[in-house]
């Protein structure tokens, strides 16, 4: 069984880096050209002989993944900035050692604290000052802020590839958010076969899935976060803001679906472990909602209507009478009732509004 559930969670890891890897190939190669651009600008125009904080501010700024809000890149380029400033009025003033290491870090974050809230800002800034501070002097080119400018023109690189690149800032979280469902549908077909063949190991393999997948859903939810910041400042992505608000709502959504889904699957595993109840009602009743949340997934994945999957899940959810399904077995009604609130969730990442998508369901 150890076996089994390492296989399991390194099938996941291996899907979900894939996925990365094909989301993230390009804004490595905008961040490595952002890097080679500040250099020449350092070199050929400033005229630095190492300008060595350009792209390394610019590399920072925009990161290896297309996660690029505004006020991070900002927050990034501005916390290189100060620390390459305050490290290079250490050394001009103090010199360097043991005591100025610890006068530029506390003096670093303490100013960038000041400045904005940011995590980040706080983090580069003291990290970029004791880079300075440990540095030999004969790194410094263009005078007394040589060093400053070259990290100052990384960010301005950083910050005007951000907001000018046309790209769309849909892809991205499209690709995740169809990657994440998918998972959601591999957890529910596992889960169907394991109650339609009163398989403790299938169900025990659904929840093991289910929990592996949960780092697709945050990757797909901050995604979608950062897409609409940036969508909303940058004049090329402004027309996808409503989409990309769309897919944030659908990631907690989702999210909540697979938490179901999971709650589901621990639920089962007594209920098939005691062999004793007719679960092929719920079974189909499962195996459906698996089909449904592929094409759900299908259709988030390039952005159109998932009407298929939203007509799926309206029939399913008519269906699920705990009563009509298992009238006489109130373990398997308990079942019935989890499955309703996941379909729930479903039905309002399809698109259905949440009052109508609980009234789909029969009452009970």
């Amino acid at each position: 069984m150890v076996r089994r559930d390492v296989r399991l969670r390194l099938a996941a890891r291996v899907r979900q880096g894939w996925t990365r890897v094909q989301a993230a190939w390009f804004p490595i190669l905008q961040a490595s050209v952002a890097g080679a651009l500040s250099f020449a600008i350092g070199f050929y125009v400033l005229g630095h002989a190492y300008p060595f904080f350009a792209p390394v501010s610019a590399w920072i700024a925009l990161g290896f993944t297309a996660d690029r809000s505004v006020r991070r890149v900002a927050e990034l380029a501005v916390g290189v900035a100060i620390g390459v400033a305050l490290g290079d009025l250490v050394v001009h003033v103090i010199g360097t050692g043991v005591w100025q290491v610890a006068v530029v870090l506390f003096a670093a974050a303490i100013i960038a604290r000041f400045i904005d809230r940011g995590a980040m800002l706080t983090t580069q800034a003291g990290v970029q000052a004791l880079v300075i501070v440990g540095l030999p002097a004969m790194t410094a080119t263009g005078g007394p802020v040589g060093r400053w400018t070259d990290a100052v023109v990384g960010g301005v690189v950083a910050l005007a590839i951000t907001l000018l690149t046309p790209s769309d800032p849909r892809r991205h979280p499209r690709t995740l958010a169809r990657t994440a469902v998918e998972d959601l549908a591999g957890v529910l077909r596992i889960l169907g076969r394991g109650l339609a063949e009163g398989s403790t190991a299938d169900v025990e393999d659904a929840l093991v899935r289910g929990r592996a997948s949960q780092p697709a859903i945050d990757d797909w939810s901050e995604t979608a976060k950062n897409a609409g910041d940036l969508a909303r400042v940058s004049p090329t992505n402004r027309r996808y803001r409503e989409e990309l608000a769309a897919l944030a709502g659908n990631a907690v959504l989702a999210d909540r679906a697979m938490r179901n889904a999971r709650v589901l699957a621990r639920r089962c595993r007594s209920v098939v472990a005691a062999q004793s109840h007719d679960l092929t009602p719920i079974a189909e009743q499962v195996e459906a909602t698996a089909e449904a949340t592929d094409d759900l997934a299908a259709a988030l994945g390039v952005g159109r209507d998932p009407e298929r999957a939203r007509a799926q899940l309206l029939a399913i959810a008519a269906a699920l009478d705990p009563f009509r399904l298992a009238a006489q077995d109130w373990q398997v009604q308990s079942l019935v009732l989890l499955a309703r609130s996941l379909v729930v969730d479903l039905l309002e990442a399809s698109g259905v509004a949440p009052q109508e998508a609980r009234e789909a369901l029969p009452e009970i």
